[in-house]
């Protein structure tokens, strides 16, 4: 999409919701994978440890398929498509992982701040930027 996503879409994703990822297998199935994620320029940003199947996929075949459910009921969801673009850089990736990791434990700082040391930063870490190509909102 070349159009920004719509505020709703855009305020419901600045939440730290967890979402499901879907990438395909290099037999055609799919794998699926609850990920941490975070919202930027229009983009959905993911980021893993280097060597698990789903960022193996997707550097493979780059589509790839995100739902994230309403912490609420989970009957309010957003369904993404999108292409990821990958981000080896370590500098970048690492700096993706710990803001996530602040995110996500914003209620605990000192527990992101020892993720962060004592696992994410002795890893090789890949970022994946998501451009979205298609919404299915059911937020109603």
């Amino acid at each position: 999409m070349t159009d920004p996503l719509p505020e709703a879409i855009e305020q419901f994703l600045g939440a730290p919701r967890f979402a499901t990822i879907s990438t395909i297998d290099p037999d055609g199935g799919p794998r699926q994978a609850v990920v941490w994620y975070r919202f930027e320029e229009g983009a959905i940003v993911v980021n893993s440890a280097v060597g698990r199947r789903w960022p193996a996929n997707l550097l493979r075949d780059a589509r790839i398929a995100i739902a994230v459910t309403d912490d609420h009921d989970g009957y309010g969801w957003i369904g993404l498509n999108g292409v990821a673009s990958p981000v080896r850089d370590q500098a970048i990736a690492q700096a993706d992982i710990a803001e996530m990791a602040r995110r996500y434990h914003a209620d605990e700082p000192d527990k992101a701040e020892r993720l962060i040391r004592d696992q994410f930063e002795r890893q090789e870490r890949i970022s994946f930027r998501i451009r979205v190509d298609s919404i299915h909102d059911h937020l109603d």
